[in-house]
Order: C-alpha cells, then sequence, then structure tokens
C-alpha cells in the first residue's frame, strides 16, 4: 500500500516509538491522526507540515474516549481527501510484579488489569473502531485492491519474558497471536494484519535503566549489532510492512538477533 495521500492513526504517538513511525510516514507522504493522552512535545514535529498531521486526545483505555477520537480522526481523513489506509498500535504500558513477591503476596490483581487494559484491550478497541471504516474505503487500484493495513506491537517478552513480567508477556504474547486469524477475518476485506515484536530499544525507559542492567542486555542478550535499537529502525520497518502487501498475518522479530536472558 502507498502511504502517499492516505490517513493513518498511530496510537501512542506523541513519543518513543509511535513518534518516530509518525515522522517516517510524514516523510512518505501520509496524513497521520496522532492519538495519545499528551500531545507531542513542542520540539516534536517541528520540521513537517502541521496540514499533514493531527493530535486526538483519548485514553486507549476509555472506550468512550476511542470511540470519539475515531470519529473525529473519520471526519478530519474525509475533510482532506486523504481516506484511511491503517492503524499502528503503539501505545502500551511496561509492568513487573512477580507473580508470588519477596513478602510471598501474590500479583496485585489491578496491576494485571491495568497491563490488560492499555496493551491488550486498548489496542483490539482502537483496531475495531477503525476497521469498521477502513472495510468501506475505496481499494487501492492495483491487482490486490488492498484497503488497509493493521500493525500491532507486541515486544519480545512475547517470546522470552523475564522474571516479573507475567502479566507484560501475557498481553503481549496476546497480540501476537491476534495477528494471523485477524488477518484471515479480513482477508475478504482486503485488510492485513501485521505484528512486529521488538527488542531492546532506546527509549525514555531504557534510558533510566541501570548502566548494569543497560550493560548486561547489550553484552550478552545481543548478537549483531551488539546495541539497542534504535526509533527510525522500528518506524522503517513498519513502512515496509505497509508497503509490502504480500507481509500478512505475520510476527515479525526485530531484535538484531538478540533474546532475553532468564535474568538480568
Amino acid at each position: 500500500m502507498k502511504v502517499e495521500g492516505r490517513t493513518f492513526v498511530v496510537s501512542g504517538g506523541s513519543s518513543g516509538l509511535g513518534l518516530a513511525t509518525v515522522e517516517d510516514l510524514l516523510s512518505g507522504g501520509a496524513n497521520v491522526a496522532i492519538l495519545d493522552r499528551s500531545p507531542p512535545s513542542d520540539s516534536a514535529l517541528q520540521g513537517s507540515d502541521k496540514n499533514h498531521w493531527k493530535y486526538f486526545q483519548s485514553d486507549i483505555t476509555s472506550l468512550t474516549e476511542l470511540t470519539s477520537a475515531v470519529d473525529s480522526i473519520v471526519a478530519w481523513a474525509s475533510s482532506t481527501k486523504a481516506p484511511l489506509g491503517g492503524v499502528i498500535n503503539c501505545a502500551g504500558a511496561a509492568t513487573a510484579a512477580k507473580i508470588i513477591d519477596a513478602h510471598g503476596e501474590p500479583h496485585d490483581p489491578d496491576l494485571w488489569d491495568f497491563a490488560v487494559a492499555v496493551n491488550l484491550t486498548g489496542a483490539f478497541n482502537l483496531t475495531r473502531l477503525v476497521l469498521k471504516h477502513l472495510v468501506k474505503g475505496q481499494p487501492e487500484p492495483t491487482q490486490d485492491g488492498e484497503r488497509g493495513v493493521v500493525v500491532f506491537v507486541a515486544s519480545a517478552a512475547a517470546f522470552e519474558g523475564q522474571p516479573g513480567q507475567t502479566a507484560y508477556a501475557a498481553t503481549k504474547g496476546a497480540l501476537r497471536s491476534m495477528a494471523l486469524p485477524m488477518a484471515r477475518d479480513l482477508s475478504r476485506h482486503a485488510v492485513r494484519v501485521v505484528t512486529v515484536a521488538p527488542g531492546v530499544f532506546e527509549s525514555a525507559m531504557t534510558a533510566q535503566m541501570p548502566e548494569k542492567t543497560r550493560r548486561s542486555l547489550a553484552g550478552d542478550g545481543l548478537v549483531y549489532p551488539r546495541r539497542f535499537g534504535e526509533p527510525r529502525e522500528f518506524a522503517r520497518t513498519v513502512r515496509w510492512i505497509v508497503e509490502c502487501p504480500y507481509v500478512n498475518g505475520e510476527t515479525i522479530r526485530l531484535s538484531g538477533a538478540g533474546r532475553l536472558p532468564a535474568k538480568l
């Protein structure tokens, strides 16, 4: 699918991997609807044409807010004559708690519910609300007649979660599992579904890691390149997914051949 002249919804698009994805799509001529709890910083997207992106405030865990935001995005896409091209689910929350903690207490159920609400239910709800409109769009004038793309963002934890990542890994594993059945559901609508599972990337979260932890991840968990991934590399992967029609129903690991160790 060509990104130029299409509108893409990016949740969590105000920072991190989501913001890098927004920047890349804009560089390809797309319009981007940024859906997040807070707008991008004043220094973000300074070189981008403000006519091609718009911020829509929404809490990913609120169905009411999501519904209102998607309705507004659809109206904006109609006004700009840039039809919907897909949704990229970058919003997420990292949680950490062992199933039984050091005091012998079981995992907090509220923390479990929070992880599921943000990482899994939020992505599911946003996707289904966007799909309601995406499947009615005009197909591309190509052999495949494609209408759009759904991208979920899982994690290396979906494959080898670490201690304390039971809830987080469960939600990311669920996103990994959704890709194929949803792709099969949407085949008759000419909409593809792909999940990306990033390894360790430079981000606000990893920047706050103790140096010992960063050295452990870079020294033992990575193969080549022996560094953390850069947001632009994630964004380029998403762009490739959007533009390559034969990528469908897959989970793509973006890890530098790294595997998370059992313990840092």
